[in-house]
């Protein structure tokens, strides 16, 4: 069975290291490896070029693709029958080929293998960060589950059959290349220890910019609709109304207003302990009340950035014709 890993990358610099690293420790080696460069201006290519003796690489540099672009000419210079797709700013367990293939030895018929990635926090905020946006495996409903791009295996025949990723798309591409999938080929084959390691957002600057742009392409591609309502409706009615309340009629009104906070929490502080332990350091008291407090900070930021992104997709959808994906 052949098997190809394609990614894309731009500007990676010296960080690109440890994705090329361990590609080189995969105990199931690839057939070949693709990746596409968007026109990076920094040392990103010459860094994988350095790796041309350790792995069968093939770079194709290809000035302003974006991600879907870059995937797609990705896979139409890959040979393989397996394509196993992954992205920049992770690394890979060195099991990680290894169990996103297996399924497909095991299973002919098989067209989609779904892999997972964990948090790689460096500091108490990014295991913050990691606790609050990136989901436990305990978490996966498999029945709706849509694996990430950073990790997910699925025959080329397939890949084809979906129209390969859209290209109109620069943000949330993934999720509707995924949509695609599933509504031809589902159900997917989970393979939880398919891992890889992706370092949470630095800083509230970038999240907020992260989480900005994923709802833009929310709007642009009219996806979830009904969670951005809610959302509107949480924050612009729900929220003040309890606050007048609070003011104007009981106090009783804060305990529902601590209450409703505590359960919008919940889910990142019961994951918050798992992620700490990933912390290169032993974090200190102090560390577990600062990542705790961070919380709701995130999930705040998080949901104005989206409320904000979401309407600019929207005009964008209404000024251009983009392609019926459903």
């Amino acid at each position: 069975m052949h098997v190809s890993i394609i990614a894309t990358v731009l500007n990676e610099g010296e960080s690109i290291r440890r994705l090329m690293d361990s590609l080189c420790a995969q105990t199931r080696q690839p057939d070949e490896v693709v990746i596409v460069d968007g026109g990076s201006r920094d040392t990103t290519v010459a860094v994988m070029e350095s790796y041309r003796d350790r792995l069968p690489l093939n770079i194709v540099v290809e000035s302003g693709a974006n991600i879907s672009r870059g995937r797609n000419i990705a896979v139409s210079h890959a040979t393989g029958e397996i394509l196993a797709i992954t992205d920049a700013g992770v690394w890979l367990e060195s099991t990680w080929l290894e169990n996103l293939a297996a399924p497909f030895e095991r299973n002919s018929s098989l067209n989609v293998t779904a892999g997972f990635f964990l948090p790689d926090p460096h500091t108490v905020f990014e295991a913050a960060m990691g606790a609050t946006v990136l989901p436990q495996r305990e978490d996966i409903n498999l029945a709706t589950f849509l694996p990430s791009s950073r990790s997910v295996a699925l025959k080329r025949s397939a890949f084809e059959a979906v129209g390969g990723y859209p290209e109109w798309l620069d943000y949330c591409e993934d999720l509707i290349f995924d949509l695609r999938l599933q509504a031809r080929f589902a159900p997917f084959v989970f393979a939880p220890d398919a891992l890889v390691y992706f370092r949470p957002r630095g800083s509230i600057r970038s999240f907020y910019k992260q989480y900005y742009l994923y709802a833009r392409g929310d709007g642009k591609a009219d996806l979830w609709r009904k969670r951005h309502i809610i959302r509107y409706i949480a924050y612009l009615i729900a929220f003040p109304t309890l606050i007048v309340l609070a003011l104007t009629v009981s106090p009783w009104f804060w305990l529902l207003l601590l209450i409703g906070g505590i359960g919008y929490c919940r889910t990142p502080l019961r994951r918050l302990p798992r992620v700490m332990k990933m912390l290169p350091f032993k974090p200190s008291g102090l560390d577990w009340v600062k990542a705790a407090a961070w919380i709701p900070v995130i999930r705040v930021v998080g949901d104005i950035s989206k409320m904000v992104g979401y309407p600019v997709g929207l005009r964008w959808r209404r000024e251009n014709t983009p392609p019926n994906w459903k």
